[in-house]
């Protein structure tokens, strides 16, 4: 692309934040504590356990961005680790699942806070209209100014920042923190606190989407390590600020008896009537944050793949907009297929076809099952000394693959689970052929 230096470190970081914190975390407190029966700390403590995926994760992938700045991210490292093949099959894995159903269901996702915030009848029908008009509007923000798009998801993520912190700081001053480190050893003891981690556990999921821009961002080899290491922390310091505020000001009690309906009780308690509209007004953008930093992502990596011929009608896919500045054709797949997308969560979910799940978990777990391989090349280069760190090249790498078996773990209690790997290994094994086929 002609104009490299688009981006800087405060737009990675944002990027990571800005995806990785979405609504789940305002109305997951109350499944958490049902998990814990009512502990806090336990809950805490589940937070810090899925925390171990992205943020060992972060640190791992740090160490492949820090030695290269080609366009594509993880199809650079995988290339650059294995071979082309592998890189392909990945690449085309994010591109035709794991990015576009993630920006499907979230678009989705504003569509319903939409019709909350005004009284709209709730209809799936509307829900999936207000979702694919957000869908266009962040495709076409995008696809007229990349630095636009940058803008907006800082801004998206200060904004979305800002409830969090009210709710958690307001907590700690008007609750009752000694109650967040009680903890009883028939709890402890028992297992099934661990079930919190199922609804946390994908609270982290996104945080790998600024390494798809990595071409695009002011020294990059610096500023992407960087974004990686500091922003995984600064999420779980959030999220446990949130969670640990809300429940030692509300009790653990009140907040499983209302379920849902504990985000609007505390705000207004605190703020007032009001406020329950202004909340839902943050959780709408930072929703839309999600789904524009998701998008960022996405619309370069039919062009990362095509430069590397790994993509159909790959000169067409790789060339730049003159007036545009931006691979065009790139952004226009990308939407194309989340739209496909956008249309199967309506039929999934109109026909109740995947029980209850929606189309973006059909890529979630194998998409950390796949990070696997990038782990694995850190864990090696750490062990022939190339780096010479022991916690970088060895800590790290061992415990980020942990983190990916802990959500394996969760993505198997899932009934359908065995359909969704078939699924995804039916597009691994297409992409990888087409590369076979490419290079022969």
């Amino acid at each position: 692309m002609t104009s490299k230096n688009k981006y800087g470190l405060l737009t990675c970081i944002t990027m990571i934040v800005g995806v990785v914190i979405g609504s789940g975390i305002f109305f997951k407190s109350d499944d958490i504590l049902v998990a814990t029966n009512g502990n806090i700390f336990l809950g805490a403590l589940a937070f810090c356990i899925a925390a171990i995926s992205i943020i060992f994760g972060s640190l791992t992938v740090a160490e492949l961005a820090a030695r290269t700045d080609k366009p594509g991210g993880p199809i650079s490292y995988a290339e650059d680790a294995y071979n082309g093949g592998i890189a392909c099959a990945l690449g085309w894995f994010q591109v035709f699942l794991y990015y576009p159903t993630l920006i499907a269901v979230v678009c989705y996702v504003v569509g319903i806070y939409t019709c909350i915030l005004f009284g709209l009848s709730a209809t799936l029908e509307l829900q999936i209209l207000i979702g694919l008009i957000a869908t266009l509007i962040i495709f076409l923000i995008n696809i007229l100014s990349a630095k636009l798009a940058g803008l907006c998801q800082n801004v998206a993520t200060f904004i979305k920042l800002i409830p969090l912190l009210l709710i958690g700081m307001a907590g700690f001053i008007f609750g009752d923190p000694s109650s967040a480190i009680e903890i009883t050893t028939p709890e402890f003891q028992s297992a099934t606190w661990l079930s919190a981690l199922i609804p946390i556990v994908f609270a982290f999921d996104g945080w790998i989407v600024s390494t798809a821009i990595s071409h695009e961002v002011k020294n990059a080899k610096r500023n992407i390590p960087i974004a990686l290491i500091f922003s995984p922390l600064l999420v779980l310091i959030m999220y446990l600020l949130y969670f640990i505020g809300i429940s030692i000001y509300l009790g653990p009690e009140t907040i499983i008896a209302t379920k849902d309906a504990h985000v609007e009780l505390v705000a207004t308690q605190l703020f007032g009537p009001w406020s329950a509209k202004a909340l839902i007004i943050f959780v709408i953008i930072s929703v839309a944050g999600t789904a524009n930093g998701l998008t960022m992502g996405l619309s370069r990596l039919p062009y990362s793949l095509a430069i590397r011929n790994m993509f159909p009608n790959a000169k067409k896919v790789s060339s730049i907009s003159k007036r545009l500045d931006i691979p065009l054709y790139s952004y226009l797949i990308a939407l194309g297929i989340t739209l496909f997308w956008l249309a199967m969560h309506y039929i999934t979910t109109k026909f109740n076809i995947l029980g209850g799940s929606d189309v973006s978990e059909i890529s979630t777990t194998l998409n950390y099952v796949l990070f696997i391989l990038l782990y694995v090349h850190v864990l090696r280069l750490g062990i022939k000394g190339e780096i010479k760190s022991f916690w970088k090249g060895k800590v790290n790498p061992i415990f980020a693959i942990l983190g990916s078996l802990i959500i394996l773990y969760v993505g198997m209690q899932n009934p359908l689970f065995i359909f969704y790997i078939s699924f995804c290994s039916i597009i691994l094994i297409i992409a990888y052929r087409f590369w076979k086929k490419s290079v022969a």
